[in-house]
């Protein structure tokens, strides 16, 4: 798929060439092509003026046209066409206030990371490099292009930007674009939560996650976005259960276990899993530490954050359920087989499976209750989770019961029984109703 693509945006090069203009390939594409990773998107720069641009293909989305950028539509993808821009007036930290169209030279200098700032040229096969892209590649480090506080300054979200890259890369962050991130970082509250949302799930899902972590709070940039991991360095917790140390480092171990590519659910939830241990920290009179209430209380905590970061409401639930039953898993050795089969039916248990598998790694290492829910999924197999109720409300309500709460008691109990076994049939299910409960004709009778 990914060389579909970049062919496409050779054509559409070749294409605005056979017209007279200069087009290149640009930004974190030539990057990741020179690092031989797959790019998730082509950029392309170019000095046709966007409408030259939009006459030229029949496809086109005029995204950003006054900033000089029109999407070109071919086939399911789109290409990102920008003419060669110098931009002025930052007014907001977001976007330019005016921008003048200029040469390759001058849209370089407003690129972000020297990295990124490079042009490749499909028809010789040269890379453009005029700030030290490749020198920069080569030494493993994110360098700002041209003044780095006026980089920042220009956009906030740059900041963000660099910390992702190191991480993904696990590049070291040049001295000078440190410091300048360093006093920067308070602006990054200017941004709107959905951008900085954004920018902290690639953080936390492209790769490096642990590493990105660390980042944002040595930079400053996690008391801004988000405050509430700042507990968990120094969160103590008792040996004989996590060897490895305080919650912080507990939590930075998970996140070295996440794959690249993982869901931003399974990012989050890792993340913030133990984020209420520091609130609900004690010491019982035996000398124990005890963090009574942190599962319900992170839970919500989680919601919260993700509500804040504008993440949708799906998120939102599923991480909070992820960070409510992250230890539940740990008590199915001892679930009646109902229960454990409801456990693992739930939408979302696959992540909770893995979840507690990375909470066990990063921790005790007991991994007796994963391997059984592991089996359990297995004797599943194809069998329906949930096999049709032997009996229903008509069947109660023709036995002489009320409609009401009963009812619920009544059918939740027919179907543990079913799932454990215990019942198979519907006159079994009647028979157990009439030993068990009474309606309330009986009662009075």
């Amino acid at each position: 798929m990914t060389v579909e693509k970049e062919s496409k945006a050779f054509a559409i090069i070749e294409r605005l060439r056979r017209a007279g203009f200069a087009a290149y390939l640009a930004g974190g594409c030539v990057r990741d092509r020179i690092l031989g990773v797959s790019a998730k998107d082509y950029d392309i720069a170019t000095d046709a003026r966007p409408e030259a641009v939009q006459r030229l293909f029949e496809h086109t989305i005029p995204v950003g046209a006054r900033f000089g950028v029109i999407m070109v539509v071919l086939g399911d993808d789109r290409f990102e066409v920008a003419t060669f821009r110098a931009e002025a007036d930052y007014a907001d930290g977001r976007r330019p206030s005016t921008v003048r169209f200029g040469a390759i030279e001058e849209d370089v200098q407003r690129r972000d990371f020297t990295i990124g700032g490079m042009y490749f040229d499909p028809a010789t096969g040269r890379v453009i490099d005029l700030v030290g892209g490749l020198r920069d590649l080569r030494a493993g480090l994110i360098r700002a292009i041209g003044n780095v506080r006026e980089r920042f300054a220009e956009d906030h979200l740059r900041m963000l930007r660099a910390v992702r890259f190191a991480a993904r890369l696990d590049f070291a962050i040049d001295p000078a674009t440190w410091a300048a991130l360093l006093r920067g970082a308070p602006a990054i509250a200017h941004i709107s939560a959905e951008r900085i949302g954004e920018e902290l799930v690639l953080i936390m899902t492209e790769g490096g996650a642990a590493r990105g972590l660390d980042l944002l709070v040595e930079s400053g940039l996690a008391a801004v976005v988000i405050p509430e991991v700042l507990a968990l360095p120094g969160c103590a917790q008792p040996p004989n259960f996590h060897p490895e140390g305080d919650v912080y480092r507990h939590t930075r171990l998970m996140l070295g276990m996440l794959g690249r590519g993982c869901s931003e659910t399974l990012a989050f939830g890792a993340l913030l899993h133990d984020i209420a241990k520091p609130r609900c920290f004690k010491i019982d009179g035996h000398g124990k530490m005890t963090y009574y209430g942190h599962t319900e209380i992170g839970a919500k905590m989680a919601a919260e954050l993700m509500r804040r970061l504008r993440r949708s409401r799906f998120v939102q639930d599923r991480v909070s359920y992820l960070v409510r039953d992250h230890l539940r898993l740990c008590m199915a050795p001892r679930m009646r087989p109902a229960t454990l089969k409801r456990m693992i039916t739930e939408d979302g248990f696959d992540e909770l499976l893995e979840l507690a598998l990375y909470d066990a790694l990063a921790s005790s290492s007991y991994l007796g209750f994963y391997h059984l829910c592991r089996r359990a999924l297995a004797a599943l197999g194809a069998a329906p989770a949930r096999p049709p109720r032997l009996i229903g409300g008509g069947d109660l309500i023709a036995m002489g019961f009320r409609p009401g709460p009963e009812f619920k008691t009544i059918l939740r109990e027919i179907e543990d029984l079913q799932l454990d076994g215990a019942l198979a049939t519907r006159d079994q299910a009647i028979a157990f109703v009439r030993e068990n409960f009474k309606p309330p004709a009986a009662d009075s009778a």
